[in-house]
C-alpha cells in the first residue's frame, strides 16, 4: 500500500525536546512549585539543580550516544541527555540558557496535573461537566435503563441534568466511563450531522469519517477523503466544532494549509476566525474530561 498522506490539526505544541533556541520568556510569572528529586531515579541517572536567574531548577540527568544535550519536560520534571564528552558545568550552563523555557513548560505540566486532579473530583453525583459549551450536572439513578440527557438534545443549557442508570454509591472509574460513552454517543450524532451539512455546502465528498481519541489533534484529513473528529470536541460550543469540521473538508479540497485553503475554509465557513482563535487556546489534552 502506499504511503497515505495525512493532515492533522494540531494546536499543541510538537513533542517537548528542545534542540533549538528557546521563544522569549513569556510574560506571566514562571515561577513553579519547586520539583523535588524523584523517589527513585532509572538506572544511570542523577540528580543536579542549578540556580537560574527566576529560581532553583531541578533536572534529572542521563548520559547518552546522542551528540548534543537534549531537555525534555514530563510528569516527573525536567530530563537532560547529554553526551559523555560535556562537562556537568555546561549541563547546567545550557539549563539556565534555557530557563525560561524550561520554567513555561513546567509550569504548563503542574497546570495540567491540577486540571486532572480537579476532573477526577467531578465524576459523582452532583458533578459539573462540559457539554456543547454548557456545563451539565451528573445525576446518577440506577432506576434508568440508559443515560439520557433532560432536555433538548443539542442544546442544552447550564445545569441541565444528565442522567446515568447507576447507583448513587458508584465508583467513579464507572461513573466517569458513563458519561463518556454518552458523550461519544452524542459527538457521534451531531459530527454527523453537521459533516453533512457543510459537504453540502462545499460540494465536496468525503470517503468515510469516524471519531477518534488522539491527545494531540482535534481532527485529520487523509489524501483518499477519510476524516478523523475528536470526540472531545462535544465538549465546546456549536461553532468551535463547525469550525473544525469544515476545516478538514477544506482539506479534501486543499491538502495544505497555503492561502487558497483559508480562501476554502471561508467559503465553507464564513467569519471562522472567531472560532479558530479560541480553539487555540485550548489542546485535547488540557480539557477537563481525559
Amino acid at each position: 500500500m502506499g504511503l497515505i498522506k495525512q493532515l492533522e490539526l494540531f494546536f499543541s505544541d510538537p513533542p517537548e525536546t528542545q534542540p533549538v533556541p528557546p521563544p522569549a520568556p513569556a510574560a506571566r510569572p514562571l515561577s513553579i512549585v519547586p520539583i523535588s528529586c524523584p523517589p527513585s531515579l532509572p538506572a544511570g541517572c542523577r540528580w543536579r539543580e542549578v540556580q537560574a536567574p527566576e529560581q532553583k531548577i531541578g533536572y534529572v540527568l542521563q548520559r547518552s550516544r546522542r551528540k548534543s544535550i537534549g531537555l525534555t519536560i514530563n510528569d516527573d520534571g525536567l530530563q537532560v541527555r547529554a553526551p559523555n564528552w560535556i562537562t556537568l558545568s555546561q549541563i547546567d550552563a545550557a539549563v539556565i540558557e534555557k530557563s525560561a523555557w524550561v520554567l513555561e513548560k513546567l509550569r504548563l505540566s503542574q497546570a495540567r496535573q491540577q486540571q486532572l486532579e480537579t476532573a477526577e473530583a467531578q465524576w459523582h453525583h452532583g458533578g459539573r461537566i462540559p457539554y456543547m459549551g454548557k456545563r451539565i450536572v451528573l445525576t446518577l439513578d440506577n432506576t434508568r435503563r440508559a443515560a439520557g440527557f433532560a432536555g433538548v438534545r443539542f442544546t442544552p443549557r447550564d445545569n441541565d441534568a444528565l442522567f446515568l442508570p447507576l447507583p448513587l454509591d458508584a465508583d467513579r472509574n464507572r461513573i466517569r466511563d458513563s458519561a463518556h460513552v454518552w458523550l461519544q454517543q452524542q459527538a457521534q450524532a451531531w459530527f454527523d450531522e453537521r459533516l453533512r451539512h457543510f459537504l453540502a455546502v462545499s460540494n465536496l465528498t468525503m470517503r468515510r469519517w469516524r471519531l477518534s481519541s488522539a491527545a494531540t489533534r482535534w481532527g485529520s484529513c487523509s489524501s483518499d477523503g477519510n476524516i478523523m473528529l475528536n470526540w472531545r470536541l462535544i465538549h465546546f460550543q456549536p461553532d468551535i466544532i463547525d469550525y473544525v469540521i469544515a476545516h478538514e473538508i477544506a482539506h479534501l479540497r486543499e491538502l495544505n494549509h497555503s492561502k487558497d485553503f483559508w480562501r476554502e475554509v471561508e467559503r465553507i465557513l464564513p467569519g471562522f476566525e472567531q472560532a479558530r482563535d479560541a480553539l487555540r487556546q485550548h489542546n485535547p489534552g488540557s480539557l477537563p474530561l481525559i
